[in-house]
């Protein structure tokens, strides 16, 4: 379930408060602080290190204002918390902000303004790790737990970032793909249509929609109990309750519900809508905004029953989203895969056209919970 307040420990003079007097590499006047989410500077100041953060590790930016409201609005605080390092002019130099993803795991974004000098870089390093081990001692108490994992990221070959990382406890655990395949107008005719076919005896179509426009509860139980169940045995998988996993995905800010697909087993012959289906396959994509070119979408998720693969699933729920790409005037649809998985599922992307655009990777830390 979603609380109602935060987890979090929400004075970040609590956790780290005297530790600003202990780096020596801090210059005087420096502190910790919250961001402001109604002060367009704080907000323009997070999007600017956010995007130098990403251009410096990866080659270009594609974050925004609104990626930053994620994590620090209103809206977003009942599962977030947020700490910045402010220098003697009140100017953000660093932002750390964790969430309470799931039970037991607690991501962690880590940014340093790129071109400050390298102790006092660190010294802000240090202060955003010590500040996400009091977070996660704080939230996984609330969730009483007597570990709670650390999940940040980096991206490969940033060395400043993996240094700072392995010196604060972090261990890389995993290596990811971030693949992009390029769509052209002709592929809106992959599939019949992008809202619902069948082939080899397999139903591909959006959820639902109630009276009230809103999508089908039910069907989007049937997307959160498929991923649950494709993912179980996968690397770092953690349970997330339904309630969990709908606000999390509606907080992303390319979400639309007419990026959900359900794929189903279906009877031979006429049947009322939905009747005799069973759910084994679920993508949901969102929409990757630019401002300098057509948009992409991107798949968030897919995933397929175990006791349904090789039949296709997911190669038909890949040809929806990129019929439905095509369908809207868009030129790429993206993903990420598990470099280190073993299920083979890189080379079924790489078969229909997914190059890899850059790599991340993921760095862990377990903090036990009691002193």
């Amino acid at each position: 379930m979603i609380p109602e307040d935060s987890r979090f420990e929400t004075d970040p003079d609590a956790l780290v408060g005297e530790l600003v007097d202990e780096l020596p590499a801090l210059p005087a006047g420096w502190e910790v602080g919250q961001p402001d989410p109604a002060d367009r500077f704080d907000l323009a100041r997070l999007t600017q290190l956010l995007r130098a953060h990403e251009r410096d590790g990866r080659g270009w930016a594609g974050a925004s204002v609104d990626d930053v409201l994620v994590e620090v609005s209103e809206a977003g605080l009942r599962t977030r918390e947020n700490v910045v390092v402010r220098d003697d002019a009140g100017v953000i130099r660093a932002w750390g902000s964790v969430h309470d993803r799931a039970g037991g795991r607690m991501l962690l974004l880590h940014v340093v303004e790129r071109g400050l000098a390298d102790g006092v870089a660190r010294a802000c390093s240090d202060l955003l790790v010590e500040w996400a081990v009091g977070q996660a001692r704080a939230v996984g108490a609330a969730r009483g737990l007597e570990v709670q994992q650390i999940d940040t990221g980096t991206y490969s070959g940033d060395e400043r970032q993996t240094a700072w990382l392995a010196a604060s406890g972090f261990t890389k655990v995993r290596t990811w793909w971030q693949m992009s395949r390029p769509v052209t107008p002709d592929e809106r005719d992959l599939v019949p249509s992008a809202d619902d076919w069948e082939g080899r005896g397999v139903r591909f179509r959006l959820v639902r929609r109630a009276g009230d426009g809103m999508p089908d509860e039910g069907d989007l139980r049937e997307v959160h109990d498929v991923l649950e169940e494709a993912f179980r045995d996968h690397f770092n998988s953690w349970e997330e309750t339904f309630e969990e996993f709908l606000h999390r995905l509606r907080e992303d800010p390319g979400h639309r519900w007419d990026h959900w697909w359900l794929a189903e087993l279906v009877d031979d012959g006429d049947r009322p809508d939905g009747a005799g289906a069973e759910p084994v396959g679920a993508l949901v994509g969102t929409v990757s905004e630019s401002a300098s070119g057509p948009d992409g979408s991107y798949v968030s998720y897919i995933g397929v029953r175990e006791a349904a693969r090789g039949r296709g699933v997911a190669k038909g729920l890949l040809r929806t989203i990129i019929a439905d790409a095509a369908g809207r005037g868009r030129d790429r649809v993206g993903l990420e895969v598990d470099a280190d998985s073993s299920t083979g599922a890189d080379g079924l992307y790489t078969s229909m056209g997914w190059t890899t655009s850059y790599v991340t990777e993921s760095w862990h830390r377990d903090v036990t919970v009691a002193d």
